[in-house]
């Protein structure tokens, strides 16, 4: 077994995406990213050799200079992941926001035909 520190760590994380995911405070599509995070540092806590191996094969000198180059491009998955479901969002936000307006002005159209009904409708 290599390092105990790291192996610890990744087992927390593994831990706490399995107590998200069973809470229903993380869904599956972003677990599934985590787990593999959490998986893969478990392998390399308990695996050090591997890493030495794997960057022996690739053309890498140092080891570490592997790691850092697979975690960037991990972050710039992510980062693309999620501005692409901020995209999706915006768009979601501003369609119901056009649908809300369109609503409240039918509202304010039948209140005035209807000079009884309150003038803006009322949120509880």
């Amino acid at each position: 077994m290599g390092n105990w520190p790291a192996f610890f760590l990744a087992l927390a994380i593994v831990g706490v995406v399995f107590e998200m995911l069973r809470r229903k405070k993380l869904r599956e599509k972003y677990a599934a990213l985590w787990l593999f995070v959490g998986i893969g540092t478990l392998v390399l806590a308990a695996f050090p050799s591997l890493l030495t191996i794997v960057a022996e094969r690739v053309g890498v000198q140092l080891p570490s200079n592997l790691l850092f180059i697979i975690s960037i491009l991990l972050l710039l998955g992510v980062c693309l992941h999620l501005s692409w479901e901020l995209s999706v969002v915006e768009d979601e936000t501003r369609t119901l926001a056009e649908e809300v307006a369109i609503l409240r002005t039918m509202v304010e159209d039948m209140s005035s035909q209807d000079g009884d009904a309150p003038a803006t409708p009322t949120t509880k």
